[in-house]
């Protein structure tokens, strides 16, 4: 509950990166040329996906929404950065910051889900095969992704409410680069008990349940994979499933790191975790897809008509 005298912060000032001038430059430049890539790299992979017709299946759908969802939730964040590293007052309006805790949390659990629905569909393909285009149908997957935007769509909305119920009478520093709902839970001088078991519970509900989902999905294909005779058949199940493993490490280590830790713990290893996971990560996906994945870089071929 708000003070009965309190002074509600209008604005927050984000102190997240050092005052040194060399070093602002020098991570001002990594991280334009890090969101130009991350722009290039996304959107590339959404117009490759719909220009390609031997990538219309439910894989790559799947992976045209994580292009799409990295895309946006890096724009939430990327821009606003940049422009604070060339200008004197790095602050963001109240109103600001609620929709960068909306969005950036609408996005972030929708690609917890998606990532849980690439597993799903990879312990289809090879635990089910034969009725895997009966399951995996275009109506399926369209229902598979809107729940995936609806779970994001429930997260947002529950972490912006539970903001609006905070009080910012005192400091209105942010010692990070954006808006995050767990540093301004630290940062209110109203009760944050029900802030802080609100923020748990959702990571516990959406976090840990969609990467549950992926472990027991992994845990069968694992056990398909080792049941298969051949060496090269080995290989190419598991190949169809690094690029996928790979996302969900640096994006689960990260997200799970930050939000499931003692509050106790904060340090400059929530800086380096904010950072990987909401500006390197969405720059990686579309090149660790493109990179590991022999169907992309055929449609890459064929479309800009390299024999």
């Amino acid at each position: 509950m708000a003070e009965s005298n309190c002074t509600q912060a209008t604005e927050f000032s984000l102190t997240g990166f050092p005052e040194n001038l060399v070093t602002q430059v020098t991570l001002f430049l990594m991280f334009l040329l890090t969101y130009l890539a991350t722009i290039l790299g996304n959107l590339g992979m959404i117009v490759l996906i719909r220009a390609s017709p031997q990538l219309h299946s439910p894989m790559y759908y799947f992976l045209g929404n994580l292009a799409f969802v990295d895309l946006c939730s890096s724009t939430v964040i990327t821009p606003k950065m940049l422009v604070d590293f060339v200008s004197e007052k790095k602050g963001i309006a109240y109103a600001g910051c609620v929709a960068q805790v909306f969005i950036f949390d609408l996005f972030a659990i929708t690609e917890c889900f998606l990532l849980a629905m690439m597993a799903y569909d990879r312990y289809m393909a090879i635990c089910h095969p034969l009725v895997y285009p009966l399951v995996m149908s275009p109506k399926c997957c369209f229902q598979l992704v809107t729940g995936s935007y609806l779970m994001g769509l429930t997260n947002g909305t529950g972490q912006t409410i539970s903001m609006s119920n905070l009080s910012f009478c005192g400091s209105s520093v942010i010692d990070l680069f954006f808006c995050d709902i767990s540093p301004l839970i630290s940062l209110s001088t109203s009760d944050t008990t029900l802030s802080h078991i609100f923020l748990r519970n959702s990571a516990l509900l959406f976090g840990v349940s969609s990467s549950l989902a992926i472990l027991v999905s992994y845990t069968a294909i694992i056990f398909a994979i080792l049941s298969i005779r051949s060496a090269d058949g080995k290989r190419k199940a598991f190949s169809t499933c690094a690029s996928h493993l790979t996302t969900v490490s640096i994006f689960y280590g990260t997200s799970l790191f930050m939000y499931l830790k003692p509050s106790s713990d904060s340090s400059k290893e929530d800086k380096w975790a904010a950072l990987l996971y909401t500006v390197v990560t969405p720059m990686l996906n579309p090149l660790i897809y493109s990179l590991r994945n022999k169907d992309v870089k055929e449609a890459l071929r064929r479309l800009i008509k390299i024999k």
